[in-house]
């Protein structure tokens, strides 16, 4: 039985990495940022597109998927109008990214593939979008599942809650189950990456970088304990804004990691040590990009820069914040496919047959 998927908001190739790794053919991955396009090709054995969802017709999607045995459409469209972390709540149906959810509906509607697959924040299973998506997918006679699972769960090693969605034309998709009763901490996945000091470039692996410190903050994170805050520090370290009582919340700044313990959920500021828990179990200073992308699962040697070209941290930060963690794409992949293949399987006519 052979699996075609189109990944749209494909960005650097989390999700796809995972599909590929559960046995799964991705042929394209669609992304309007023209900056994801080495990073996905590079790693991947699927072409990158970098077009406006708004700009796809389901015929040129059916186009790829011609002869696949089981048609897939997968999706993360961009979570930023739905995180905690947005700011602007009031404004942020506004924002450019909202509707894109709509968008990934009417392509469903058109290509109308065997298996729909979709992974966000958890914020957004309030959100009417969604509610609305997954009415579309109910109108065209999908069995639609979603649940919010934790990361740690599957074996990626940080706090990271994320809704899926799988929706079949033929009975619900069972997520398959946790597969990991103890989690994979932070030491099992970079304690053996060679040490490094704030501000300085790996001279083998061009990922292994690290921001800058002031001399202030190296001062802090030489005060930092494994799991605590700045409440650790002596009072002159102490920011004037934690010091107001508005500020007695935001412990979760300014910290490190535990060794033994899963990471926080990797942002897109991991790299900052002022922005969330991202300081080094016991080196003085904030993780290094190679560090964020192996928590976030992808292969230790998964390039995101060409050697020799200028890394700029920000926006490797950005892509690997935002990307879906290759393992729980692989869950996802794997889902679909004990769906399809135990007990029952698809004909070419979009109907089920029992195996024999």
């Amino acid at each position: 039985m052979t699996y075609g998927v189109v990944d749209l908001f494909c960005g650097v190739g989390g999700l796809t990495c995972g599909l590929e790794k559960a046995g799964l053919d991705v042929v394209a991955g669609y992304d309007l940022d023209a900056s994801c396009e080495y990073t996905y090709t590079y790693n991947n054995n699927a072409i990158f597109i970098n077009r406006n969802v708004e700009e796809i017709s389901g015929q040129e999607i059916k186009r790829l998927l011609r002869g696949y045995d089981i048609k897939v459409l997968a999706g993360c469209a961009p979570c930023q109008p739905f995180s905690r972390h947005q700011k602007d709540k009031k404004n942020r149906k506004k924002h450019k990214d909202w509707k894109l959810l709509y968008q990934f509906g009417r392509l469903v509607r058109e290509v109308k593939p065997h298996i729909v697959s979709m992974e966000n924040v958890p914020e957004l299973e309030a959100e009417q979008v969604f509610k609305d998506f997954v009415k579309v997918l109910e109108e065209l006679k999908y069995n639609v599942t979603y649940k919010v699972v934790n990361a740690a769960d599957y074996g990626v090693p940080q706090r990271r809650k994320r809704l899926l969605l799988l929706a079949s034309k033929k009975k619900k998709i069972k997520f398959i189950e946790p597969t990991h009763n103890t989690p994979v901490t932070v030491r099992q996945v970079i304690g053996n990456l060679p040490p490094i000091a704030a501000g300085v470039q790996n001279n083998v692996d061009n990922l292994h970088i690290t921001a800058t410190l002031s001399d202030i903050n190296l001062e802090r994170i030489q005060h930092s304990i494994p799991g605590g805050t700045w409440r650790d520090w002596p009072e002159e370290l102490v920011l004037n804004c934690h010091k107001k009582a508005s500020g007695q919340s935001y412990s979760s700044v300014y910290g490190r990691m535990r060794w033994d313990d899963v990471a926080p959920t990797i942002t897109t500021q991991f790299i900052g040590y002022g922005t969330g828990r991202f300081g080094h179990p016991e080196q003085d200073r904030a993780l290094t990009l190679r560090e964020g992308a192996m928590i976030q699962t992808f292969p230790a040697n998964y390039s995101f820069v060409p050697q020799g070209e200028e890394v700029v941290l920000k926006n490797v930060a950005r892509h690997i914040g935002n990307a879906v963690p290759p393992r729980l794409g692989e869950i996802i992949g794997l889902s679909i496919k004990e769906h399809c293949e135990t007990k029952r399987k698809y004909t070419k006519k979009n109907k089920y047959v029992k195996n024999e």
